[in-house]
């Protein structure tokens, strides 16, 4: 997967938008980030997921999902190599850490939905 395949994909849920953080593309909803690119390095992604969620994609052996570093990676946030992700689990982490996100600045039945799903799609 490119960096512009997954700014496509994070631009695609309802009201997203491109903005900046540190220097590096960041992808939000209602202000709030939801994803990352570039950072630490080129070709990589951070989704916004709960530390709940994270252990279930790391434990599911996700190729390419890895925890982030520091204080970021134990509240749930998770890189993505983008070069060796399946594109499919890519779309899957973007769209739980939209879910998480949205669903923290609207009070929705999208919160229902993603405070259930924790893992990445069964196969």
């Amino acid at each position: 997967m490119t960096n512009e395949q997954f700014r496509k994909i994070a631009l695609s849920f309802p009201d997203s938008v491109e903005s900046a953080h540190q220097g590096h593309p960041d992808f939000r909803v209602g202000g709030k980030i939801f994803a990352t690119l570039g950072t630490p390095r080129e070709n990589r992604g951070m989704v916004k997921l709960t530390s709940e969620q994270q252990l279930a994609w790391v434990k599911s052996n996700a190729i390419g999902f890895l925890p982030c570093n520091g204080a970021w990676g134990r509240q749930g946030c998770t890189y993505v190599d983008l070069a060796i992700a399946k594109p499919s689990l890519v779309r899957s982490a973007l769209q739980l850490a939209f879910e998480n996100v949205s669903s923290a600045t609207s009070k929705s039945s999208k919160s229902d939905r993603a405070k259930s799903r924790t893992g990445p799609p069964k196969k």
